[in-house]
């Protein structure tokens, strides 16, 4: 318990000291295209059993922990966040724990028939009532059930960002022949480690920071263990140093 609290207390003194507020940061001088929590709304799609049993171009334990680390991400920042299913409970199953973890209300989920989420009424009514005319997504499979409502999206005017490794195709050249075609059409790619780190861009924001190392170190691999060594040696450090005194 000590070493947690002292990890804790390291945390925030290198965010409050370290990256404390710098007066040359300015938000209004990034891109436009980048994304921030305000700007956009999140739609993901059929992360469900049955979609995932048939996906190849990515190994499912990585796809799984890659769609945890998105869907805490927009909890995270409370990004308008819609889930869709498709035949949920006669045919795909239910959705993957790591989006239930932060979206467990299946109410609030809607459940389709077509494969095509852009032709569901309710799916365009719930992104037209979230303000946005930027729409990200991830899904399953990629080369249907996300390029269809992609391009479906640009045509209706929205700007249309896809994460590429928080989606599945059925093959490495279906999902990667998905992405070209949405390239093409102008989707951009981005992936779930950007999303998480482009909606935060600056580590003096104290208010989050201790949060999204958090989530660096459940979902980040090789970033993630950086993380949580150097702060937990450095805990460590300070622990044995007040031992001594």
């Amino acid at each position: 318990m000590n070493t947690v609290k002292l990890t804790f207390v390291f945390m925030l003194a290198l965010t409050m000291n370290v990256f404390a507020q710098n007066p040359n940061n300015d938000p209004n001088l990034a891109a436009s295209s980048l994304l921030d929590p305000d700007d956009h709304a999140l739609i993901l799609i059929d992360h469900e059993g049955q979609m995932a049993f048939a996906v190849q171009s990515i190994d499912i334990q990585t796809l799984r922990n890659n769609t945890g680390l998105v869907a805490a991400t927009s909890k995270l920042f409370e990004v308008p966040t819609i889930i869709t299913t498709v035949a949920e409970r006669s045919f795909s199953g239910p959705l993957f724990q790591e989006i239930t973890e932060y979206y467990g209300d299946a109410s609030q989920h809607i459940d389709r028939t077509t494969m095509n989420s852009w032709e569901d009424k309710r799916i365009v009514a719930a992104v037209k009532k979230t303000g946005k005319k930027r729409i990200v997504l991830a899904g399953l499979w990629t080369e249907i059930c996300v390029t269809l409502p992609a391009l479906s999206a640009l045509e209706d005017g929205y700007e249309v960002y896809v994460i590429t490794d928080a989606s599945g195709g059925v093959s490495k050249e279906a999902h990667d022949m998905a992405i070209a075609r949405m390239i093409q059409a102008g989707v951009v790619p981005i992936t779930s480690m950007q999303y998480l780190l482009e909606l935060h861009r600056d580590w003096a924001r104290a208010d989050k920071y201790v949060d999204v190392t958090n989530l660096a170190k459940r979902y980040g691999g090789a970033y993630g263990l950086g993380i949580d060594y150097i702060s937990t040696i450095r805990a460590w450090d300070k622990e044995s140093g007040d031992k001594k005194h």
